[in-house]
């Protein structure tokens, strides 16, 4: 019978509870808790998982248990490549968390510390970098190119040949046409029908999308 492999999952909130659920479905996994960086949690039980601590634990996890591995559960797609870069400094490996029910492509190509939710379908030469949440039921057509640190919410559909750069958010429900670019940093808005390139940094919404303008100073 094959060993058991240890995982932690960092972050302890909601998308922590997502990764746990997926991690419980795949065969020959053990989570062993949870990290976080909030010492208000370090202790507290979730989903009957504890609290172990933070990043001063990982060191004594790594000898604790050999083989162990990280996923990063943290929506916040900033702080999430922060703790990814944080964990690997102190050696602690990452792996993905990809549910059973997901369906990916044999030709994609998945980076690591990518979360892949329940529902999921990521199609033929996709291309999606490290530390990427591909939430429950979204739809990545072919040849997309997902890039480091992009969270596609629940329910959003990207159509073919886009391209989504790093650190973007596609809110759930949005649909994105085919052969489009979402720019680095920018958000689509939830339920949002992206019909033109989305610039670096920027807010879009509505159907069609349009940018959001930020409320003028007396107004």
């Amino acid at each position: 019978m094959p060993e058991s492999k240890p995982i932690v999952i960092y972050g302890a909130g909601g998308q922590g509870r997502v990764v746990l659920d997926i991690l419980r479905s795949v065969p020959g996994i053990v989570t062993v808790g949870f990290l976080d960086s909030d010492e208000n949690l370090h202790g507290s039980m979730v989903d009957n998982l504890r609290v172990l601590g933070d990043m001063r634990v990982v060191p004594g996890l790594l000898t604790e248990y050999p083989g162990i591995a990280s996923v990063v559960a943290i929506g916040d797609n900033r702080a999430r490549m922060d703790i990814a870069r944080q964990l690997s400094e102190l050696g602690m490996p990452l792996v993905n968390a990809i549910h059973p029910r997901a369906f990916i492509s044999p030709s994609a190509h998945i980076g690591r510390n990518v979360t892949v939710a329940s529902g999921a379908i990521i199609c033929a030469h996709v291309r999606i970098g490290d530390h990427v949440i591909v939430n429950t039921g979204a739809i990545i057509e072919h040849e997309n190119n997902i890039g480091d640190g992009v969270h596609i919410a629940p329910g959003a559909k990207l159509a073919g040949r886009v391209t989504v750069d790093r650190g973007a958010f596609v809110g759930i429900g949005a649909v994105v046409i085919g052969n489009l670019r979402i720019g680095t940093d920018a958000v689509v808005g939830a339920g949002a029908v992206v019909l033109h390139d989305v610039e670096p940094s920027s807010v879009v919404a509505g159907v069609p999308a349009r940018p959001i303008q930020p409320k003028a100073k007396g107004g």
